[in-house]
């Protein structure tokens, strides 16, 4: 037996004339989060998108559409035609499962009818077919009416495709479908606020191309594979990510023999910004996003984002830069990053950290320092190293790609 569920979308209704595009982008990226469940499938109205699952899949699909972003809210519905005898008789018994212990004694349970007529065709108003639903489940259930404390509700859509009755809605992730702004490069490195940082700019519609950067022998294969993970993680909201694993080792060696110590976390970031743009334009992608917050760190002061922003075009997105720790700390918690990132696996910016980093950089000092770096050819060396993997939600398929200029 099929279930049906309907899904609503609060900012894409707001759009104009584009509104088209960013419903046709969700339409697909819920198939693609439900196609490991076999028979779902996807009906479209004004509004709203009705979803169709097998009765055992119901939990399946209820746990991946939460995690769909452009969804805001969706509900396990059932259908009735639009004649008020109906609706009444589909009310009572979404009524009756709600209640404990039915049919037996009970005390009277505080419920409330609530209806949006979408469809003005229907001959009662909004408040007309509550009040008119609302005595007929009063006259045929051990219930009593409160309209601000009820402990059960039947919520009622009437629509030109039929009216629809549920007894609650399921909160969904909210934002916008994924891959409606665009592609964008985010710079992973394996803690806490770098996969926070890729979810919310995912939030805003943005595909994602993942950059880590690996020091090996420096840093350990299971710091590789720990990113790996966060990656995997962050599928489940994004589709299919590709991740680049970029050599590092030799830049950072060479920044470490040839530049000041103190500018050294600076100039690894701008090289990493280079990198990241590079690679950004061969897979087409418009900006690059970071997991930095102002002020956390020495290479987190508005002087150093200044000094580091400066050897690229593309616009660098900070979506946490207004967060505080706690803050990113919950959110990682929430998304199921956490304690992937939390593991201590060390990633390159944790080693070779200077005892005391220059917190108030200036670009001419930094373009000082580079002076004896090789920057253009670290640069392609690096670029043309990096090895490329594609992972796909709920599994993860070996696709090895190499960058080549």
């Amino acid at each position: 037996m099929k279930k049906r569920i309907m899904v609503r979308y609060g900012e894409l209704a707001l759009k104009g004339k584009n509104r088209g595009d960013f419903e046709a982008q969700l339409v697909q990226n819920i198939k693609e989060a439900l196609a490991p469940l076999s028979g779902a499938g996807i009906e479209k109205a004004y509004g709203r998108l009705y979803v169709l699952v097998e009765e055992d899949d119901a939990a399946e699909a209820a746990r991946r559409l939460q995690r769909v972003f452009g969804i805001s809210s969706f509900s396990f519905v059932e259908e009735a035609a639009s004649e008020l005898e109906v609706i009444q008789a589909a009310a009572l018994e979404l009524i009756r499962r709600q209640l404990p212990d039915y049919p037996g004694p009970a005390e009277p349970i505080p419920f409330r009818v609530q209806t949006r007529r979408v469809d003005k065709r229907f001959p009662l108003t909004s408040m007309e077919v509550s009040r008119k639903v609302g005595g007929y489940i009063k006259a045929h259930a051990p219930v009593r009416v409160d309209l601000n404390n009820p402990q059960v509700e039947v919520q009622i859509e009437i629509r030109q495709e039929g009216a629809f009755l549920f007894a609650d809605a399921i909160p969904g992730a909210g934002g916008l479908p994924v891959g409606a702004s665009g592609k964008a490069v985010l710079m992973l490195s394996g803690g806490i606020d770098s996969p926070v940082a890729g979810w919310l700019t995912m939030k805003r519609g943005v595909r994602l191309e993942a950059v880590h950067f690996h020091s090996y022998p420096f840093t350990s294969e299971q710091s590789r594979k720990k990113v790996e993970d966060l990656v995997q993680i962050l599928t489940e909201y994004g589709g299919k990510i590709r991740l680049h694993v970029v050599p590092f080792t030799d830049i950072q060696t060479e920044i470490r023999r040839t530049c000041p110590e103190s500018l050294g976390i600076t100039i690894m970031r701008r090289m990493m910004l280079r990198i990241a743009e590079r690679l950004a334009c061969r897979y087409k992608c418009l900006a690059i996003a970071t997991g930095e917050s102002l002020g956390q760190v020495a290479s987190q002061t508005l002087e150093s984002m200044l000094t580091i922003n400066q050897v690229t075009r593309l616009p660098v997105l900070r979506p946490l830069v207004a967060y505080d720790k706690q803050e990113i700390i919950a959110l990682a918690k929430r998304i199921g990053t956490y304690e992937t990132s939390i593991l201590p696996y060390e990633d390159c910016c944790t080693i070779f950290t200077p005892k005391a980093p220059k917190t108030r950089p200036r670009p001419e000092m930094a373009e000082e320092a580079e002076r004896n770096l090789a920057v253009d050819e670290l640069v392609q060396q690096a670029v043309e190293g990096t090895e490329s993997v594609w992972f796909y939600p709920g599994q993860q398929k070996k696709e090895f790609q190499y960058f080549s200029l």
